[in-house]
């Protein structure tokens, strides 16, 4: 192999749903609903029959059962899905010693020490998905293989389920080009309207704007982006970087109690870490809620995600199904909202927004 760098991204397929019915065979070809079944649920992962009806992840349960004839849902059974993240895991620590896992069912793996052991990438796909498959008992696996991370991330969802896509070097840009801007690492809905606004709709429209349009636009995310375009993403697979969190703390003026009074102390906390967020191209996997009560005890309460969210929406989506775990009796001091373990491509340091109520 000639590439200086070999990068793999390995996504597995409609993970949860597909573990339930690996497990429950009678489950397989039905309509599957990964998620809570109240009227605040919503949508952790849906099987590939559910998809077709454009049911996915984040959505409310409600408006997805309404959508899927059939659905069945199912709750998380995150220790059995832990268990086979373990194996998957174990297989790509066969092949790499640098692995940098994105979530539970994610990761990224560099292949540049092991490119010799291989006639072709194709080939080193081809036996990673086989070894996942023997290891998890039947689970599929999508790959994508290119010199940068951005551009086998894209490529490990261009043939989903089951994919593998190569995508040499000198190919990158031509593949990246008619691929929408909502492909871009970190084009959250918000950057994509003003991409659009701009009349960009393809990462080659993108490639081509003048520099200076992305950036009085968008910000450092411009060059970033533009960047990406390019098929220009130096940075290295890596598994010791500190995971960060972006969030803030209201200390309000006047004690609240109850869940309703939170949320309405919460709502401008998460449209203002919706819109930093946006801003930088970050995404969080998870969600987490402090209190403070009036005795100054502080409460937390936190959710892991399957996948990334970052609008307000979700945020509060979230926090309103975590503050059924508090006892809201007593009166709160101050309230928190924390969006942490980011999938942040770019900035390295710690992000905080301090927030105070206004007198």
């Amino acid at each position: 192999m000639a590439w200086d760098r070999v990068i793999l991204h390995a996504d597995m397929d409609a993970f949860f749903a597909a573990v339930e019915q690996l497990d429950f065979p009678e489950l397989r070809g039905k309509p599957i609903l990964i998620g809570g079944s109240g009227p605040r649920s919503v949508v952790a992962t849906a099987s590939y029959e559910a998809r077709k009806y454009g049911v996915g992840s984040a959505m409310s349960m409600e408006l997805a059962r309404r959508k899927v004839p059939g659905a069945i849902i199912r709750p998380h059974r995150f220790e059995r899905y832990k268990e086979i993240s373990n194996a998957v895991m174990e297989v790509f620590a066969t092949y790499a010693e640098l692995i940098q896992p994105i979530s539970i069912d994610e990761a990224f793996l560099d292949m540049s020490p092991a490119k010799d052991r291989f006639e072709s990438p194709w080939a080193m796909g081809r036996a990673l998905k086989r070894d996942v498959l023997d290891a998890t008992g039947g689970l599929t696996i999508s790959v994508g293989i290119s010199d940068t991370k951005f551009v086998a991330k894209v490529a490990s969802d261009y043939h989903k389920p089951d994919g593998l896509t190569v995508v040499p070097p000198d190919e990158a840009v031509a593949f990246l080009a008619p691929q929408p801007v909502k492909r871009l690492w970190g084009a959250g809905p918000k950057t994509v309207e003003r991409l659009h606004a701009l009349g960009l709709q393809t990462i080659a429209d993108v490639a081509a704007c003048d520099l200076g349009v992305l950036t009085a636009a968008l910000g450092s995310a411009g060059h970033h982006f533009w960047r990406l375009a390019h098929a220009d993403d130096p940075r290295p697979v890596d598994n010791t970087r500190e995971r960060k969190s972006l969030g803030a703390e209201r200390t309000l003026r006047d004690d609240i109690v109850g869940a309703q009074a939170v949320l309405e102390k919460l709502q401008p906390i998460a449209d203002e870490v919706e819109r930093r967020a946006d801003a930088k191209g970050i995404r969080g996997y998870g969600v987490r809620v402090k209190l403070k009560t009036r005795r100054f005890q502080i409460m937390t309460r936190q959710a892991h995600l399957p996948h990334p969210v970052y609008a307000a929406d979700d945020l509060m989506r979230h926090a309103e199904a975590l503050l059924a775990e508090f006892d809201l009796s007593e009166p709160l001091r101050l309230v928190g909202l924390t969006l942490y373990d980011l999938l942040d491509p770019e900035d390295p340091v710690q992000l905080e927004l301090p927030l105070e109520d206004e007198p």
